[in-house]
């Protein structure tokens, strides 16, 4: 099993996170992102899309750290326990996949990209006008959504860490590198904590802040 990843990459570190909780083996590819890798012809021929992760797995290819996440979840936890099969905690879990790919990417990870990294990213170029307001805006308000869900809870869905936490976790605790305060945030802060004492947790450069 092959991934193609950056150390810097939230949405890499979702898939490494999995592999962790799974205790899977697998060889990591670093595409160098800050040298544009990404967009050189070879890596294009993987993925069209000039983005990390991307998982091959015996030649099942693919590019979404979302559909990554599914993928090892219901090939490789026979407990099933990361993805449920109750229809609706299934349910419930790809909301938040889908929360995390719209509010989360771009919200936090929009702005953490601006801050930190100069640039926009989401598809655009480096020579983009960098802006983080929006990113920060769009931000806070999903913080805030899930600082309210999380007030009657320790996990998103159910009463088990699933993909979901996976799937909004990095970004969410890197926020602050995009200048988005985590202090009013009280929930988020204790799920950022509880996660991080998972057993077999793995921390990115930024998780320290």
């Amino acid at each position: 099993m092959k991934l193609y990843e950056h150390p810097d990459s939230g949405n890499s570190h979702k898939v490494r996170l999995l592999f962790a909780f799974l205790d899977i083996p697998y060889d990591s590819i670093k595409v160098d992102l800050f040298e544009q890798e990404q967009n050189s012809a070879p890596f294009l021929e993987i993925n069209p899309r000039g983005e990390v992760p991307v998982l091959d797995d015996g030649g099942i290819v693919l590019r979404d750290s979302m559909a990554i996440l599914v993928h090892l979840a219901t090939n490789y936890d026979s407990k099933r326990i990361w993805l449920p099969e109750d229809t609706e905690a299934y349910g419930a879990v790809m909301e938040w996949l889908a929360f995390s790919a719209s509010w989360i990417q771009y919200g936090v990870f929009t702005a953490r990209a601006a801050v930190a990294f100069g640039t926009m990213g989401n598809g655009l170029g480096w020579d983009f006008p960098v802006d983080p307001k929006e990113g920060q805006a769009r931000g806070k308000k999903s913080l805030e959504i899930l600082d309210k869900h999380l007030s009657s809870r320790k996990w998103l869905v159910g009463s088990y860490c699933t993909i979901a936490d996976i799937a909004c976790f990095p970004y969410v605790a890197l926020a602050p590198m995009g200048d988005i305060s985590l202090e009013p945030f009280r929930f988020v802060r204790e799920w950022i904590g509880r996660f991080k004492e998972l057993p077999n947790f793995i921390t990115m450069p930024g998780l320290e802040i």
